[in-house]
Order: structure tokens, then sequence, then C-alpha cells
């Protein structure tokens, strides 16, 4: 990228460039500036500063956005009299250079290298019906108000439903081989659902979702995340096999409800994670208990299914599996879902959105960190 000189002879391109270092792209959150978006950068003689940036595709959903944050830093620089700001689309080349930096270089999962500090949660459920996918959606937009980075990969390829749950219903925007996924709610999601015209099923067979899920986890630009949540598909068929090993990392939350018939079916759950060796985080109890208008609670589905499945669940795979806690029966939590706002946005200090924040903040309390990591190092002798 080239920079005209300054034809008043001062720093003021300099104090442009530095002023541009705040401009983030929306969609790939880095700077303009690292990304080698800032094309030109040129001051008139009369003081007019004239900023050309390059934006990832001609229809660029952000570009009004990227144009008027140029702008806003730009105009910060004194001694200007007037800003104008252009825009053009990246060329092929350039494309495939900014794939190449954003992947640095390889293909990969950037969730399983050496150093990462994502956590990746699989959302998962031994039956269909018991809120798995509201649950999931609840607890990223629970994190992300609390100001973590997130990410949602739907993992339901014949099910999906976070493009709705979310009011999502824009397209990634791809970049080369790179896709950047749409957010909503200060939540990146990848989804099947994003590419399916309305009412048209997904049939496929098992080593074609286990390659959707792969290039959900490489080919998108997640940036650096603090949690990845994955929505499984209830049961443990071919996608949870699929993400116990693209993701072996990945630690298991499962969700039930009260009802004993769907905690006997939630315990099948353990069998898997002992077989691919993968941690259970705990357990999530849904529909826990209707609140009437009195006050009082009707247990609609039982009681106790949680603790059952926790206790059966730590039997099976050798350490403790705890309750993260229990998320009420709320019609406002399927409303929610209906709308496109997840209940935790809309009403987050309802009671239900307390259990559900609860739970997320349960799933994060450790900070990220290197703790229990091998750290490369070599040893200098003078």
């Amino acid at each position: 990228m080239t920079s005209t000189a300054d034809t008043t002879g001062d720093n003021r391109v300099a104090q442009i460039h530095e002023a541009l270092t705040g401009v983030m792209d929306p969609e790939i959150h880095r700077p303009i500036t690292e990304l080698g978006m800032v094309d030109d950068v040129s001051i008139d003689a009369d003081g007019t500063a004239r900023v050309q940036v390059l934006v990832t595709i001609e229809g660029c959903p952000m570009r009004d956005r990227i144009e008027r944050e140029t702008a806003e830093a730009t105009a910060t620089v004194p001694g200007l009299s007037r800003v104008e700001v252009s825009t053009s689309a990246m060329s092929e080349e350039q494309r495939r250079e900014l794939t190449a930096r954003l992947r640095q270089g390889r293909r990969q999962i950037p969730f399983n290298q050496a150093g990462s500090l994502t956590r990746v949660y699989a959302i998962s459920s031994g039956k269909g019906g018991v809120g798995k996918s509201t649950v999931t959606a609840n607890l990223a937009a629970a994190m992300a108000a609390d100001g973590l980075r997130v990410g949602v990969i739907d993992a339901d390829i014949h099910g999906f439903s976070m493009p709705g749950m979310f009011g999502i219903t824009d397209q990634p925007t791809k970049v080369s081989d790179l896709l950047m996924p749409p957010e909503a709610h200060g939540v990146a999601v990848m989804s099947i659902g994003m590419f399916v015209p309305e009412g048209q099923a997904v049939v496929w067979r098992g080593p074609k979702m286990h390659r959707a899920i792969e290039q959900f986890a490489s080919d998108v630009f997640w940036g650096d995340l603090d949690v990845l949540l994955l929505d499984l598909p209830p049961g443990t068929g071919d996608v949870a096999i699929s993400v116990a090993q693209l993701l072996p990392g990945a630690k298991m939350v499962v969700v039930t409800t009260p009802q004993q018939s769907a905690a006997a079916v939630a315990e099948r759950v353990g069998s898997l994670a002992s077989s691919t060796e993968q941690e259970i985080a705990g357990v999530v109890e849904n529909m826990a208990g209707l609140t009437l208008p009195d006050g009082s609670v009707m247990d609609v589905f039982g009681t106790g299914g949680g603790d059952r499945v926790a206790a059966t669940l730590a039997e099976s795979v050798g350490h403790d599996v705890p309750v993260l806690g229990r998320v009420g029966l709320d019609p406002a939590l399927r409303e929610g879902a209906d709308q496109g706002v997840p209940l935790v946005v809309s009403a987050p200090e309802s009671p239900t959105a307390t259990s559900l924040r609860g739970i997320a903040r349960s799933l994060v309390h450790t900070p990220r960190g290197l703790g229990g990591m091998k750290l490369p190092l070599s040893v200098s002798r003078s």
C-alpha cells in the first residue's frame, strides 16, 4: 500500500495513519491499518485530507460504517480543513494476501493450535425438545454481554436454528476462501441455515456433515474468541463424533429436563464422552418449573432429572459433573427465540435470564491464562 507525500511538509499524513489505527474492520475486528485497507493518504494544499480505503468486496455491507469511522478518526488530526474518504474493492490478489495474513500462512483449526486460549463447549442433549438450542443462544448472548468475544457454530446441520434465534438474515461475507461470520447481540454466528433457501431441507449424510463442521471451524475467521459454543444435534450420532474428532479440546455441556425419562436418555451422552475422551463441563436442567401468578411453582416435567444425569455422568466419566444451573419453564424464553432476541438481552434481570447468566458465568469464571500449557523455552548462554 502507498501513501502520497504530504505537500505541506509537516507530519499530518503520519498523524492520520496513527489515528486510523483506531478504526476497526467491523467483521474482522482488527485495525484497518493492520489489514492493509488504507490504500492512500494525501493532503491538498488547502488542507483537504483525502483517504482511500479498500473494502474486502464490492458489495461490502459495512462500507458506510468504515467510511464514517475513517472520516471521524481522520478529522481528529489538527490542521485539516476538510476530510474526504473514498472506498474501492480489493483486487483478487489483495484479497488473497489478506486471507493469507488472517490464516497466518496456513489452513488450520485455530482452536486446536498450541497456545489457543479459546474455551470450546459443545452443547448437547440426549434427545430433542429439551431446549438445547435456546440455552445455547442465551448462554452465548449472556457471555457477550459480560464483555467476552463469543462465537457460535450451529452444528445441528439438519435442524439448524441459530440464525433465527439471533435474528440474523445476512449471509457471511466471503474474502477469497475465508468467511466472515455475521454478528448479532455481540455474538459471531455460523450456520448452514445462512446458505439454504427458506423451507428447503438439508439432505446430507455423515461425511458431508463432517466436512461442513470442519469448514465452519477452519474456513471462518473467528478472530480471538474467548468462548466458542457448538449447538449439537440431539443424540450421539455422526456430528457429535465429528466434533470430538475435529475439536478434541471441546468440553460437553449436557442439557436435560427434570423428567426422568429424558434424564435416562441424556445419560447416554456419558458413553460418548468416555469413548471420545471428552470432559463433561456440567449439566443444565431446563424447563425446571413454571412459576404461576400466585408465586407457586408447578413442576410440569417433574423434578430431579438434572441431579440424576450429573450423578450418572460422573460415574461414567470418572470425574465430578456439576449441575451448572436450573432454568425455569418461561414463555418469554420461547418468545425471545422466535423474535431473534435472546431473553438475556431483552429482559436481563428476569429470573430466567438471571439463571442463564449464572450458568454462563460458571462456565467462564476462571480467567484465560497459560496455566498448564507447555511454553516454548530456550536457553541462551553467554
